[in-house]
C-alpha cells in the first residue's frame, strides 16, 4: 500500500485502517451477517458517515486492500524492466498476492467469505474489475500488436490463476502449471 506523506493523509489512512481492522475483528468474532455498519462505526469510534467516506459498502470492509491489489497488478505490467517479458512479471506479482492471501490467519477470513453469498458476489465483481483494469494496462503496453480480446483474455487468465492458486494445496506449484498455459496462450498471439 502507498504510504501517505502528509499529516492529513496519514490520519485518514490510520482511520481507514482502524475501521477495517475493527470490522474484520467483529466479523470474525460474531459472524459477518450478525455485525452491522453501526456496530463497526461504534466500535471503531467513528461516525457512520466517516465509515462510508472510507468504504462504499459493508463488503468493502472485508476487502480493504482491493485498490492496492488492483494497482499492484497493473504496475506489474507498467513497472517491469524494459527487457522483462509480460508473463513472468504477472506471475511474480500474482504469486506475491497469493502468498499474502494465504498467509497466517487467512483461513478464517476465507471461510467467512466462502460462507457469505454477499461476500462471494462482491469478490467476484472485484475480480472482474481487476481483470478489466489489468486488460486495459496490457492493451496500453502491447496494442496494436495484441488485440483487445487477447489482452482481456490474458488478464482474466491471470486473475483466475490467483483464485485457483489461492485455493490449491500447493499454491506455487499451481501457479507454475497455470502460468505455463498462460505463457503458451500469450505466445500463440505473437505477431508474425
Amino acid at each position: 500500500m502507498t504510504v501517505p506523506t502528509g499529516r492529513r493523509e496519514r490520519k485518514k489512512a490510520a482511520t481507514r485502517q482502524k475501521i477495517a481492522d475493527t470490522a474484520l475483528r467483529l466479523f470474525l468474532e460474531r459472524g459477518y451477517d450478525a455485525v452491522g455498519i453501526r456496530d463497526v462505526a461504534a466500535e471503531a469510534d467513528v461516525a457512520v458517515t466517516t465509515l462510508f467516506s472510507h468504504f462504499p459498502a459493508k463488503e468493502a470492509l472485508v476487502f480493504e486492500q482491493d485498490a492496492d491489489f488492483e494497482q499492484r497488478l497493473t504496475r506489474a505490467v507498467t513497472d517491469r524492466a524494459p527487457d522483462e517479458p509480460l508473463i513472468p512479471a504477472l506471475r511474480r506479482e500474482v504469486l506475491a498476492l497469493v502468498r499474502h492471501c494465504t498467509g497466517e490467519g487467512a483461513g478464517p477470513i476465507w471461510h467467512m467469505i466462502d460462507s457469505s453469498p454477499a461476500l462471494r458476489k462482491y469478490e467476484e465483481s472485484m475480480r472482474l474489475r481487476h481483470a478489466e483494469a489489468l486488460a486495459a494496462t496490457i492493451e496500453a503496453e502491447f496494442a496494436p500488436a495484441r488485440t483487445p480480446t487477447v489482452c482481456r483474455t490474458i488478464a482474466r487468465f491471470a486473475i483466475a490463476a490467483y483464485t485457483l492458486a489461492r485455493e490449491a494445496t500447493e499454491p506455487e506449484a499451481a501457479l507454475d502449471e497455470i502460468f505455463q498455459m498462460i505463457e503458451a496462450a500469450w505466445e500463440t498471439t505473437r505477431p508474425a
